[in-house]
This record gives structure tokens, C-alpha cells and sequence, in this order.
């Protein structure tokens, strides 16, 4: 099994295409979609230097492992799934939570399913995905959002947005179903259970204090040296530490354009009468609770 790493530096993401190289069989984890948002406007840069690389390998990409449904970039699972027609989307089944959560936030469609039919297939913790001489094991991590998944790949697990680099700490818990008690859980008594020397790839890094691009390290590492979440740290410290910083980080600025399209397994809205398609972005769904300012009307101006 090998790893090849793909960084996207306007959302910080890190994808991941996970192949046999014998076998030509390839994974793709966490595929970005550009978007601009001044312009509002798709461009494919990401996905295109992905399947540049499936084809000089010339791998066979048989999955897309969603870990969760982002809030910082739109998932170009569907880009791939155009290319690559036998290619299957899958995600943790807890996805059905989100959908129903955020159906109300965008008003979507009541024929709009939250059941997660729009994804191929769902990762069961039970149940262990064979893809040639690849064993794909589910771990479910929620506390980041409910759906979070972590898969083990060999002697590798890719995290998602639940544990970043050891100088990065944690995933935030404060979207709506976060939890950080549940992603202490997550973390703990799950990811560090773990061999010592299993690698970690993460979702993300932002390269604190301007240091170079990380995205490895080991469940040893994590556990001594996590800047948020060491193993010796408490439940109560960390629910503490963690609903203190939450309170004080701005919203991804891409949060409502991602989240609705990749509830939807990364499927666009559809083109309305126009042959235009639109994203929803609702005003005031998340403002602080002290926030005295009220919805804004035509006769309140």
C-alpha cells in the first residue's frame, strides 16, 4: 500500500489517493472542489491533479472515503464520480444526522432525502471494505460533527478534522451536533487505543507559526505531545479547554456553500427554469446567543 498527498492551500485540505501498486486499485479521501466565493464560481484545479496522478499510475480509483460532510471545502467526489463511472462515494452512515440537521437550516426540498441514499455506500464500524488487498476497518469519531469517521488503512488511519498535527491539536466541536466530550471519546478511548507506531494523516494543517506542510504523524506522537489533547489530559479539562476556544473562532467562510452541497455527496444544486443554479445562505442562523440584533425585514429597516 502507498500514500500519495495532495494539498490544497486555499482551504488548507489534504487529500489522500491510498493504492496497490501491484494491484493498481486506488482510494481517493477527502476531494476538494475549487470554489471561488466572490465570483461564485467551480474550477476543478484539485480533482484534475489527482486523476493526473491516478493516470500516470494508471490505478483503478474504485472509492471516494468522505471522513465527513466539510465545512471548509466542497467535496469533488462527483467530479471524480463523472470520470471514473464504476467509482463508488462513501461516508459514515451517520450522515443521515447532518442531513436532517441542516434540510432545516437550508429549507431544503421536503423530497430532499436524509437518508443518505445520494451516497453509494455507507462505512458500518462492523463491517470491514475489502478494495483488492486493501482492508478499509471504520472507526466513528464524532465530535467535529456526528458523522466523523476515521478509516484504518493497514498500519494507517486518516482522521479527518478530528485530530490535526500534534502542534495543531483538535478539530472544534461548535457546529451544530459538535461535541467535544464526544470527540474526547473519539480520540481517547478509540484513536489511542491504537498501536503506538500506527501512522495519522489529517485533514488538515495550517502550518502554525508559518512552519513547513505537515500531514503525518503517529498515534505515539499524538498521544505525548497533542497540544490540545494529550492522552494524560482529562475529560473535564478538555470539554473545558475546547468550548473556550470554540467561543472565540470565526465561521469557516466557506461553511454554508460546502455543507449543503456535501450533504448531498458533493452533487451541486440544480439548475433551475434558467439553467442556473444557486446555493442558499441563511442569514442569522448562527449568531451568538447574546446577539440582540433581529432578523432584518423590509419593515424593520
Amino acid at each position: 500500500m502507498e500514500i500519495k498527498m495532495f494539498f490544497d492551500k486555499n482551504t488548507s485540505t489534504l487529500t489522500y489517493v491510498v493504492f496497490d501498486k501491484k494491484n493498481k486499485d486506488a482510494l481517493i479521501i477527502d476531494p476538494v472542489l475549487d470554489y471561488e466565493p466572490q465570483s461564485s464560481t467551480v474550477k476543478t484545479e484539485s480533482v484534475d491533479a489527482v486523476c493526473y496522478f491516478i493516470q500516470k499510475e494508471k490505478l483503478q480509483p474504485r472509492y471516494v472515503l468522505e471522513t465527513h460532510a466539510h465545512a471548509d471545502h466542497l467535496s469533488g467526489s462527483q467530479i471524480l464520480k463523472k470520470r471514473y463511472p464504476s467509482l463508488l462515494v462513501a461516508i459514515g452512515k451517520n450522515i443521515i444526522e447532518v442531513q436532517k440537521v441542516f434540510k432545516k437550516v437550508f429549507n431544503l426540498p421536503q423530497n430532499f432525502p436524509t437518508d443518505a441514499r445520494q451516497f453509494d455506500y455507507l462505512m458500518q464500524e462492523e463491517i470491514t471494505l475489502e478494495v483488492g488487498n486493501m482492508k478499509i476497518k471504520t472507526f466513528y469519531t464524532p465530535g467535529h460533527t456526528p458523522a466523523c469517521a476515521t478509516y484504518q488503512i493497514g498500519n494507517a488511519i486518516f482522521t479527518g478534522d478530528a485530530l490535526f498535527m500534534p502542534d495543531m491539536g483538535t478539530g472544534r466541536c461548535d457546529f451544530p451536533g459538535g461535541s467535544a466530550i464526544d470527540l474526547y471519546n473519539s480520540v481517547v478511548k478509540k484513536i489511542y487505543t491504537l498501536a503506538d507506531d500506527t501512522k495519522v494523516f489529517v485533514g488538515h494543517d495550517y502550518m502554525p507559526g508559518g512552519r513547513e506542510l505537515r500531514y503525518q504523524s503517529t498515534v505515539g506522537e499524538q498521544k505525548a505531545n497533542n497540544i490540545q489533547l494529550p492522552a494524560s489530559r482529562s475529560l473535564e479539562d478538555f470539554v473545558k479547554f475546547r468550548q473556550e476556544r470554540d467561543a472565540t473562532l470565526n465561521t469557516p467562510k466557506l461553511l454554508f456553500q460546502s455543507v449543503q452541497v456535501n450533504v448531498d455527496a458533493g452533487n451541486l444544486p440544480k439548475p433551475q427554469e434558467n439553467k442556473i443554479s444557486y446555493l442558499k445562505i441563511p442569514i442569522n442562523v448562527f449568531k451568538p446567543a447574546n446577539d440582540k440584533i433581529k432578523n432584518v425585514t423590509l419593515e424593520n429597516l
